[in-house]
């Protein structure tokens, strides 16, 4: 898909490793001119740029390290964003959440507003700090990472399914309103992807190393990888899905026919 996303800038977010690290390689490799990091912590995140402006030189490569989920640490990543870049095609939202399955009877009461205000949160406050900039451009391609536990019931996926469900169905009115701006919204409902830092979590947990275990061996189109799912966010950014929003795209190698 090289040259497909020429000239395009974009800010991910929660990129210093995993689904959204190699989405903005992806992104560059397609010929966009540049992209920002954007991570919780300042040292991954920068460390994460670095790699990049080592590989692509000739391109504007920033970090803007900020809690996304707060309503002032988005609008910081927007405007760092906005300094390094100029102006942004594209928003890439990957950090709506990263919580171990537990079965809702086991899961501590407490920890429950956690695993759902910040999870939704660090999708919908990014779309809100940049959405102005895009509707006023007349342009731009919102994609957010969700998961297929937002189309079917799984054990130990209560909260994290209901997050998810939230995510896809805020997408799908963002789309609505957006579209009369030139603003599209998809987005990506994997299963399970290989490659990244939640992979690992949940292999080495016992109940989900087991549930995702078994999800795996019906996986016969074979395991996402994590530069598979960038490469559909790059189809979604490109001129060719520009007519695409309000979708929810499965990529998960047959586990579902969600």
């Amino acid at each position: 898909m090289s040259g497909v996303l020429d000239g395009k800038t974009a800010l991910l977010t929660g990129a210093s490793a995993g689904i959204g690290l190699a989405t903005a390689r992806a992104m560059l490799n397609a010929g966009a001119s540049g992209v920002v990091i954007n991570g919780r912590n300042a040292e991954r995140a920068e460390a994460a740029a670095n790699a990049l402006k080592a590989d692509f030189t000739d391109r504007a490569i920033a970090a803007a390290p900020a809690d996304i989920a707060t309503p002032k640490g988005a609008a910081k990543a927007v405007k760092t964003a906005l300094a390094a870049l100029g102006h942004i095609d594209i928003l890439f939202n990957s950090a709506g959440g990263n919580d171990l399955p537990s079965l809702f009877h086991k899961t501590d009461i407490d920890a429950i507003p956690d695993m759902i205000g910040p999870a939704c949160n660090a999708i919908v406050l990014p779309c809100r700090a940049i959405l102005d900039h895009m509707s006023e451009r007349g342009s731009g391609t919102i994609i957010n990472v969700a998961s297929d536990a937002a189309k079917i019931a799984t054990p130990g996926e209560s909260v994290i399914g209901g997050v998810m469900a939230f995510i896809t169905m805020f997408t799908r009115g963002l789309a609505i309103e957006a579209k009369r701006n030139g603003v599209n919204a998809n987005c990506i409902t994997p299963s399970i992807v290989r490659g990244t830092p939640l992979y690992d979590r949940l292999m080495e947990d016992p109940f989900a190393g087991k549930l995702f275990a078994k999800a795996e061996t019906m996986a016969h189109l074979g395991i996402v990888e994590a530069e598979e799912l960038a490469g559909l966010a790059v189809f979604l950014a490109s001129p060719a899905a520009a007519k695409i929003t309000g979708q929810a795209i499965s990529i998960n190698g047959g586990i579902s026919a969600a």
